[in-house]
């Protein structure tokens, strides 16, 4: 494990003011896998600025893809509640899977350095973009362009009163609607940044943050992931990348 910067965590703190962490419940799995993810730059789940959201599992897909598909968009919808009914002005949002990775604090600080020079709404911790320049780590992402996974998102308060009524408009809507229906949560922000071209969104350029390896709780387990000895690989693999 590298050593640990407390100056990364500090600095994710003074940029986004609070960290929210989705969990399901029963992964507590993903809680010691967070935990030590913390640890790397300084901070602990039981820090005051540091808080985990109760992941949703519904009953039923509701049109969604899977039940886990409809369960994080739920989670995301939650969280966006929680950051405007506490009166947050910005938080950043982790889903429990999310990798900060050796060399984090290092690609942090150029990325942290070109915000502060920003007047940002949303901020992606990583990108696919790699045909949008991305000066000192930092991509200016335009609406019509899509990025996938949500591990690793900052959101200001704002940016959050926009879009809880647009993603509780989209649940209201039946599946394949032309205005926007149930879907991956990570595809309603894109509908959602398309349809608010007004938004200033960035993405880390190269990734700040990736995906562990680790059974998903959207989509039915890799094969590799149901084969403890072959998962184990899988993540010392991921962690030597």
């Amino acid at each position: 494990m590298p050593p640990t910067d407390t100056a990364a965590g500090a600095a994710l703190l003074d940029r986004f003011g609070r960290i929210v962490i989705i969990n399901l419940p029963e992964r507590p799995d993903r809680r010691a896998e967070m935990a030590r993810e913390l640890a790397r730059i300084g901070l602990a789940l039981d820090h005051p600025a540091v808080q985990l959201f109760p992941a949703i599992r519904p009953a039923a897909t509701a049109g969604f893809p899977s039940i886990g598909a409809h369960g994080a968009f739920l989670s995301h919808l939650g969280v966006l509640e929680t950051i405007l009914e506490q009166g947050w002005d910005r938080a950043l949002i982790l889903e429990d899977d999310v990798s900060l990775g050796a060399g984090f604090a290092r690609r942090l600080g150029p990325v942290l350095a070109q915000l502060n020079g920003q007047d940002w709404d949303m901020v992606y911790g990583h990108c696919r973009l790699h045909d949008l320049p991305a000066p000192n780590g930092l991509a200016q992402v335009p609406p019509d362009r899509s990025v996938d996974l949500l591990h690793f998102l900052g959101m200001k308060a704002s940016t959050a009163r926009l879009a809880v009524p647009y993603l509780r408009a989209m649940l209201a809507r039946p599946t394949g609607s032309a205005e926007g229906g149930p879907m991956h949560v990570d595809g309603a922000y894109n509908w959602f940044r398309r349809s608010h071209p007004q938004l200033r969104v960035f993405a880390a350029c190269p990734p700040l943050a990736v995906q562990r390896p680790s059974p998903s709780d959207i989509a039915a387990s890799r094969w590799h992931h149901r084969l403890p000895g072959l998962r184990a690989l899988s993540r010392l693999w991921h962690g030597a990348r």
